[in-house]
């Protein structure tokens, strides 16, 4: 069943499929996805399980939101969405973008009431290892803004706006920020360069970390720094899985998930 739902006055869409009167599980995606993304996980689910599919602001059949948003706006809406659809203590099962709400979310003073058992995978939020050509291209990019800076305010933005379409700062982007715009670019430079290693000791819960072996986009590194800060996780590695660990290997991946949860 798809619903809409409004959130701090965003229309939000939901997709709830499954047992009524099941433990409710929530679905959380990651970065350029949406709810649909993660349907290939139901079918492990579905016959016991409330499941609950969300398509975060600015993704999917869901608007934007009004300002750019940071990972904490996005922690706040998702404990709103708890709190409206009544499912505290809810379980979940999050990805990339999702993971890094998740750290967020749990590492609050009421994480551990807010939700129950926490699956991550390929989860975000830790900082990555950065490359000498990554710091080459940062600081091209500041240098190519600074002199804007010199400028009044409308002017300004005239101008990164225009430094903005060229050639060259298209070429120094990541393929993410390439293909946004407006509000939704914002919300992704916000989001990115925040780190969660200090939210890792505050988490109570049990989590966790389904990791395909061969991630590119949050290497396995990531993973086992966050098994390592988080007082109750524990990381399982699947062969043959890349960053979409539950589309590419879906049979593996729903039986670990299940054996967490009900067990």
């Amino acid at each position: 069943m798809s619903d809409q739902l409004q959130i701090y006055g965003i229309k939000t869409k939901l997709q709830v499929v499954g047992k009524p009167d099941g433990q409710p599980l929530l679905f959380l995606h990651g970065w350029g996805c949406t709810g649909d993304t993660m349907k290939p996980i139901l079918p492990a689910f579905q016959d016991s399980f409330r499941c609950i599919l969300v398509d975060f602001p600015g993704f999917g059949g869901s608007d934007v939101p009004p300002q750019a948003w940071s990972v904490g706006d996005y922690t706040d809406f998702t404990v709103k969405l708890i709190e409206e659809l009544g499912i505290g203590g809810c379980d979940v099962i999050a990805h990339s973008f999702g993971g890094r709400v998740m750290l967020k979310l749990m590492a609050r003073e009421d994480g551990s009431k807010l939700v129950g058992k926490v699956l991550i995978t390929g989860g975000a939020g830790m900082k990555p290892r950065r490359s000498a050509g990554y710091y080459r291209r940062l600081y091209t990019t500041k240098l190519l803004k600074a002199p804007f800076y010199l400028l009044p305010g409308q002017l300004r933005e005239k101008g990164l706006n225009r430094l903005r379409q060229t050639a060259m700062w298209k070429k120094m982007g990541s393929s993410d920020y390439k293909t946004l715009d407006g509000v939704m670019r914002e919300v992704f430079v916000k989001t990115v360069s925040e780190f969660l290693e200090d939210t890792l000791p505050k988490i109570e819960n049990d989590v966790l970390l389904l990791w395909g072996e061969t991630d590119s986009a949050t290497p396995l590194y990531q993973a086992e720094r966050m098994e390592k800060g988080i007082k109750k996780a524990a990381l399982v590695k699947i062969s043959g899985a890349g960053h979409y660990a539950f589309l590419d290997q879906p049979g593996r991946f729903r039986a670990i998930a299940k054996a967490f949860f009900e067990g």
